[in-house]
């Protein structure tokens, strides 16, 4: 494990966005490791036990997921990290590396301003919102999206299509189907010209190169025969 630096490139203070907040105190560059994310490694069940939401106003902890059986709580035997907030707009973010959890700058950031990365908490379909409420964001980035839960998944094009007509389905079924009907030929005929091109090709090269053979035999028999009777001749 490396050893731990002495100072970051970062102090802890108030923060607009929630309760105390990580402020870079130099020019961060882009693509630098800030921190690693430590704390008591606990199963999400001793998690849920720790952090009971139903006593909350809002969503606070300071759990991270490390994987399907492991949660990290900063809380306990964390460091700094765990003040980095959530932002929808981020100019940092976190790094799973062979069984840790790293904080990168996404971006360079300036000397004063606030280090945040995307919570992006599990996001189900059983999501009300009173849940979005629940896990509001307050980060104020012209792209915030109102909660720390991942963004909801953009519905498939195909779905789409299902919510038009059947008329409006069979039509463009048809018009797909003619268009392939039309590619299909068009294809065949390409095949076919390409065909009858390398037909053409390989026939005129078969009679050139005959014409060839033809010619070098003839070569071949004059300059025998004229060898043939040089030494005749001698």
């Amino acid at each position: 494990m490396p050893a731990r630096p002495t100072t970051y490139p970062f102090e802890i203070r108030r923060s607009a966005i929630q309760g105390r907040g990580a402020f870079a105190t130099r020019r961060i560059r882009a693509g630098q490791r800030l921190i690693e994310y430590t704390g008591e490694r606990i199963t999400p069940e001793e998690g849920d036990r720790r952090y009971e939401e139903d006593g909350m106003g809002r969503h606070h902890t300071f759990l991270f997921t490390l994987d399907d059986e492991t949660c990290v709580d900063g809380k306990r035997g964390g460091n700094e990290s765990r003040y980095i907030n959530h932002s929808c707009d981020p100019n940092c973010e976190a790094v799973i590396e062979g069984g840790r959890i790293w904080i990168y700058a996404k971006k360079a950031v300036a000397a004063g301003a606030e280090l945040h990365y995307d919570y992006q908490y599990e996001r189900t379909p059983q999501h009300t919102k009173a849940d979005e409420e629940f896990y509001r964001c307050l980060c104020g980035a012209a792209t915030c999206r109102g909660t720390i839960l991942a963004p909801k998944k953009k519905p498939r094009k195909v779905g789409a299509k299902k919510a038009g007509s059947t008329k409006a389905k069979s039509g463009a079924a048809k018009r797909g189907a003619g268009t392939k009907a039309g590619n299909n030929a068009k294809t065949a005929k390409t095949a076919k010209s390409a065909k009858t091109a390398k037909t053409a090709k390989t026939a005129k090269t078969a009679k050139t190169a005959k014409t060839a053979k033809t010619a070098k035999t003839a070569k071949t028999s004059k300059a025998a025969k004229r060898a043939k009777t040089t030494r005749r001749s001698a």
